[in-house]
């Protein structure tokens, strides 16, 4: 197993649970089997990971690439499984000269055609309400479909005439998403999501603090309007997510959860329970971008994924053979993840 270090710059500092960042520290390995070579990254974020120093102490302890995905080697480090994971998987998909998307769906219970093009949302920032519907329609003139506004940075109030403007601008066909990002407690949700009822919102994301399931449960059976989990899956297990019926929407982040087969595996799960997964990344670069993109292939259903982070970087590892276009990405033929290895470790 080979692994190579990098650092990529963000356009502009992204606030976190931890602080700002600038930039995005990371790992690809390569894992050579019989017949191909895989590639994986592993790019830690405060929050939702390890760190970096521990990422690469767990890589450096892998033998056994195969092995140390069973033992529980990785289990407490899921940035640096997620590259072993997608590695493998990468280097399976190219000796079966298939697509990612074509090898996980022959391994998944999903089964279903997977699909050429995955929708993406466009994220809004908080901004005023004439920047944020400026922001808006830009999106919308661009390709996109799915809007996905901050909110929780401002009073209830605020945030709801902020939607209601973007509404009033987009239409009804346009869908539009709100992320909370764990800022209110139960009494101000349950104020703004009177507010935004006839919105039409597609889904409410993490209104609450992570840990409180029992707050998102009840908010779904007192409003209309459907709940999605994020930051609540890096609190707590996906299986006690799905179990506590806080959410509709489960939305997954593979290098948080540890790697692709898990994602699909929590997709699986979510949908005998009756809830949905969105993929999304966490600000990576091209390698574990592909990864998410194809996983999201793999679903079943048809609905826009939060994979649109490459304009966040300043510059990338490589060429992105998945760039967005009219609010969609194309997911690469293939073999495997459709990247070069031999151009990532030169």
């Amino acid at each position: 197993m080979r692994v190579r270090e990098f650092a990529v710059d963000l356009r502009r500092p992204l606030s976190t649970a931890k602080g700002d960042i600038d930039r995005r520290e990371g790992f690809l390995v390569a894992v050579e089997t019989a017949d191909a070579t895989g590639v994986g990254e592993a790019t830690p974020l405060p929050g939702w990971t390890e760190s970096l120093a521990e990422c690469r102490n767990a890589l450096e302890s892998v033998g056994d690439p195969e092995t140390a995905l069973t033992d529980g080697t990785l289990d407490d480090t899921p940035a640096a499984r997620h590259a072993v994971s997608l590695a493998l998987a990468d280097a399976r998909a190219r000796d079966e000269d298939r697509s990612l998307t074509s090898s996980f769906a022959l391994s998944s219970s999903l089964a279903t055609d997977s699909h050429t093009s995955v929708p993406v949302n466009s994220t809004i920032g908080d901004s005023g309400v004439e920047s944020t519907v400026e922001a808006a329609m830009d999106a919308v003139a661009a390709g996109y479909d799915c809007l996905k506004v901050k909110v929780g940075a401002r009073a209830p109030e605020d945030d709801i005439e902020r939607l209601s403007a973007v509404r009033d601008a987009v239409g009804p066909t346009v869908s539009i998403r709100a992320d909370a990002n764990g800022a209110w407690d139960r009494w101000t949700a349950d104020r703004f999501l009177d507010g935004i009822a006839s919105l039409e919102l597609e889904y409410l994301e993490q209104p609450l603090a992570a840990e409180v399931l029992d707050g998102h449960a009840a908010l779904r059976r007192l409003h209309d309007t459907p709940i999605a989990l994020d930051e609540s899956l890096a609190a707590v297990s996906p299986e006690r997510a799905i179990a506590s019926n806080a959410a509709d929407v489960l939305v997954c982040k593979p290098m948080a959860l540890g790697g692709p087969e898990r994602v699909l595996s929590v997709a699986e799960r979510a949908e005998d329970a009756g809830a949905g997964v969105v993929v999304t990344t966490t600000i990576d670069a091209v390698v574990a971008r592909l990864g998410a993109l194809h996983v999201a292939a793999t679903l079943p259903r048809i609905r826009a994924h939060g994979l649109a982070t490459a304009s966040f970087l300043d510059a990338d590892l490589a060429p992105d053979p998945a760039p967005v276009r009219d609010g969609a990405m194309t997911v690469p033929e293939g073999p495997g993840l459709g990247i070069d290895v031999a151009s990532l470790f030169d």
